[in-house]
C-alpha cells in the first residue's frame, strides 16, 4: 500500500518584519535542509485556525523580529503495511533532516494502486514450476551457437578480434 503523508512543521525564523518575509525565509530554510536527499518532499504554507472561533490566521506568528512559521511537508511513502507505518516513516525521514523542529502528522491518505500492475507483478514474481521427470530442464540444455540467415555458425567475438 502507498500513502501520501502531510506533516506540519513549526519552523523558527529570525530577523523578519512581516509574515510574508517569514514564510519565504522558512520555505527557503526548510528546502535547504531537505535537499538534495529529500527533494521529493513538497513544501507549502500551513494554515493556523483559532481553536475557539475557527477563524483562519496567517501561517506565521511574529514577535520581536522573530517568527514561527507553520509549513506543511508532503511526501509519498511506498510499500507500507498500514497508515501508522507510513506516518512513522515520514516523520523519521523528514525529522532526520529538520533537527530541533517539531513535527506533527496532519493527514494520511491511501493512494489508489492499479490492480493490473499488481497482477502483473505477482505473475512475474511467481516461481517457475519444476520440470516433470523425463523432460529436460531448459537450463541444463546446452546452448546452440548463434547462426546467420544461411544457417552458418557466426564467429565468436574473440575470434573476430584475432582476425
Amino acid at each position: 500500500m502507498d500513502c501520501r503523508v502531510v506533516v506540519e512543521a513549526a519552523v523558527p525564523v529570525y530577523d523578519v518584519e512581516t509574515t510574508d518575509e517569514a514564510v519565504r525565509i522558512a520555505i527557503s530554510k526548510t528546502g535547504e535542509m531537505l535537499n538534495p536527499d529529500l527533494n521529493y518532499v513538497e513544501i507549502s504554507m500551513g494554515s493556523r485556525t483559532c481553536s475557539d472561533c475557527g477563524a483562519e490566521h496567517d501561517p506565521a506568528f511574529i514577535a520581536a523580529d522573530e517568527g514561527l512559521v507553520a509549513l506543511e511537508l508532503e511526501m509519498t511513502v511506498f510499500n507500507v503495511e498500514r497508515d501508522e507505518h507510513a506516518a512513522r516513516i515520514a516523520r523519521k525521514e523528514i525529522g532526520q533532516r529538520l533537527q530541533n523542529i517539531p513535527l506533527e502528522v496532519l493527514e494520511i491518505e491511501q493512494l489508489e494502486t492499479d490492480d493490473s500492475e499488481a497482477e502483473t507483478k505477482e505473475e512475474t514474481e511467481a516461481e517457475p514450476e519444476p520440470a516433470e521427470s523425463g523432460e529436460a530442464d531448459e537450463s541444463s540444455m546446452a546452448e546452440e551457437p548463434p547462426t546467420d540467415d544461411d544457417g552458418e555458425v557466426l564467429p565468436e567475438f574473440e575470434e573476430l578480434l584475432d582476425e
